[in-house]
């Protein structure tokens, strides 16, 4: 795959304004923390052109807004590569409209690429609260024996087409009861979600375990 991790897609319009207090994002600071320890977040010129990948978000208050406009905090563009966040590298998503390839956000800092991604995952789940962009070789190679839905491989990163194709996993397969997907047209893209980060986490968590047993059997076989 020869795509650029983390390059902006999408039309933005966006806003600057300040950071949110630092004590609404621990939760989700700290997660990206875990997933950064476990190289499912990062940056490393091996990998994706020397690119950050991967990112976190969080759905936010209110929750009766209508249905296709959730409101999310999400990390800002290219940040995979700081260990260590602040408030400064969170933005606020306020809506997105995939027909127009279009975003609005407010913050200190730019929106993901992924942002169109997460949306449509908020839009299809209404009791998604967390949305996790993992990048993981092992769960990706191994998502056929994993038996995960998989967005089809022409369809490209951050684009109305692969907002698209998550709409047409959640009404064609299981990825609601699952809470897992790997994105075909994305190397090593898997995408995690739940109604609680724990949630979220643990079947990413559980994935990559059942794949790293994959390739240990794999490679004792081979041995």
């Amino acid at each position: 795959m020869s795509q650029q991790e983390g390059v902006v897609k999408f039309q933005l319009e966006f806003k600057p304004a300040p950071p949110l207090p630092f004590d609404t994002l621990a939760e989700l600071d700290a997660w990206r923390r875990i997933m950064v320890l476990l190289e499912l977040i990062g940056q490393s010129p091996d990998r994706y052109g020397g690119y950050g990948y991967g990112n976190i978000s969080q759905r936010i208050p209110p929750f009766d807004l209508p249905p296709a406009q959730p409101r999310f905090v999400i990390t800002g563009t290219q940040t995979g590569g700081l260990p260590h966040l602040s408030a400064g590298h969170y933005v606020t998503v306020l809506e997105c409209y995939p027909e127009e390839n279009r975003v609005v956000a407010e913050g200190p800092i730019r929106p993901s690429a992924e942002s169109l991604t997460h949306w449509m995952v908020y839009t299809q789940d209404p009791q998604a609260r967390w949305v996790m962009h993992a990048h993981s070789p092992h769960i990706w190679r191994h998502a056929a024996a994993l038996n995960l839905p998989v967005t089809r491989p022409d369809v490209p990163y951050g684009t109305p087409e692969m907002a698209a194709e998550v709409g047409r996993l959640f009404a064609e397969t299981d990825v609601q009861a699952r809470g897992i997907f790997s994105m075909g047209g994305h190397e090593d893209g898997i995408i995690a979600f739940g109604p609680t980060a724990a949630a979220a986490g643990m079947v990413l968590v559980t994935t990559l375990a059942q794949a790293m047993a994959l390739d240990a059997r794999q490679n004792r076989s081979q041995a």
